[in-house]
Parts: C-alpha cells; sequence; structure tokens
C-alpha cells in the first residue's frame, strides 16, 4: 500500500519528533510503499505495520491512501 510522505511527516510530528520529520520531508519519495521503503520507515523510528494501522484506523492526517 502506497501512503502519501505528508500523512508519514505529520505522525512524526504529533509523536513530537520534529528533526526526524525534517529529515522525512528530504528523503522519502512522495508516495512511500510500505514494503518498498520498510527500511526507510524504520530510520524513523517507525514501524510500517504500526503506520498503516494509524492511518487506516482513521488517525491520519488528511491526503490519501491508495491502493498498489
Amino acid at each position: 500500500m502506497k501512503i502519501d510522505k505528508d500523512q508519514i511527516i505529520g505522525l512524526l510530528r504529533d509523536k513530537g519528533d520534529h528533526q526526524r520529520a525534517d529529515e522525512a520531508e528530504h528523503e522519502l519519495p512522495r508516495e512511500v510503499d510500505h514494503e518498498e521503503h520498510s527500511g526507510l520507515l524504520d530510520r524513523f523510528g517507525l514501524d510500517p505495520q504500526e503506520v498503516l494501522g494509524k492511518l487506516a484506523g482513521g488517525k491520519g492526517l488528511g491526503g490519501t491512501l491508495g491502493k498498489e
């Protein structure tokens, strides 16, 4: 599943991790595939499955989730 980069950045900011959010803003592609980019998500302290759960569970920060 692809996730909009802005949603991931929002999750990091909500966690109070503004430094990682700034880094993610520059390093993540516009659309992040939770499987293909799992290493990048891990680098920013995010578990790909947790990200999907938070965003799919109605706790997302706008944008859209798209299926491959």
